[in-house]
């Protein structure tokens, strides 16, 4: 893999972790469209989440901090949130990818991530006030709901942050506190990925290209701290539809570029 292949990636990884448009759904197109190969380095696409994570852990340092303070209920209900994605992502994962690469169903799959948008900027809209007066704190049902959708989200093409935002919408919680456990999901699971993925990178004793890591990695780093600043914005205002169009137009252009070119 080139640098500027690793620069690329890490971008499109970088912005679309955090952003509600999907990071497996562009990565997917991308592979085709440029003829990239993001199978094959499994260190180095291991290497891109963890340098996603960074501006998670400087961004929220105080949360995460306070996670290990007195009396622990926000890990603990950071722990039950991370428990379906955890169970999916050990029964289907392997599975899920093969059966939803292909170029229809993730453009189906981009309209639905759309649809699902709007109705969370509905719900917004119609159940939590804009100064939050009738939001609810974060409890064991919000964050059970919210794990359930970001086990929904494993499907390829169906955007994790928004999907888990959507399911905090739903159990009216309040809107900052909603994007910074949507946030703090993002660690185990991103973690716990990297983890069952370093174990095959060292069962399979692969070679390792170290210089485009390294500019992947800051390349995804830079990229994901403008994402999770742009979205921490956009759930303020909770203005989701300018992303539901975006994904509209992905799904067209992936369904043009099959049809005219073949990829």
């Amino acid at each position: 893999m080139s640098i500027w292949e690793a620069v690329i990636l890490g971008a499109v990884q970088g912005l679309t972790e955090f952003l509600p448009v999907s990071s497996s759904g562009h990565l997917i197109l991308l592979e085709r469209w440029l003829n990239l190969n993001t199978d094959g380095g499994l260190f180095f696409d291991i290497m891109l989440h963890l340098g996603t994570l960074l501006p998670v852990f400087i961004v929220f340092w105080k949360s995460i901090k306070g996670l290990f303070r007195k009396p622990y209920k926000t890990l603990l209900y950071l722990i039950i949130a991370s428990v379906p994605a955890a169970i999916t992502g050990f029964l289907f994962q392997d599975g899920i990818e093969v059966l939803f690469k292909g170029s229809g169903v993730i453009s189906a799959i981009l309209l639905a991530g759309a649809f699902i948008l709007t109705a969370t900027e509905l719900v917004f809209a119609e159940k939590i006030s804009a100064k939050n007066k009738n939001a609810l704190p974060l409890s064991l049902k919000s964050s059970i709901i919210m794990g359930v959708f970001q086990g929904v989200a494993i499907i390829p093409g169906l955007s994790r942050s928004g999907t888990v935002l959507t399911g905090g919408a739903l159990a009216k919680l309040d809107k900052e506190k909603n994007a910074e456990f949507a946030f703090l999901m993002s660690i185990p699971v991103i973690l716990g990925a990297s983890l069952v993925s370093g174990v095959k990178v060292i069962k399979s004793g692969a070679d390792i290209d170290i210089l485009p890591v390294i500019f992947g990695v800051i390349s995804a780093a830079v990229c994901g701290y403008i994402a999770v600043n742009f979205m921490l914005a956009a759930i303020k205002k909770a203005k989701f539809k300018g992303f539901a169009a975006y994904l509209v137009l992905l799904a067209a252009v992936s369904v043009l570029t099959k049809v005219l070119f073949g990829v």
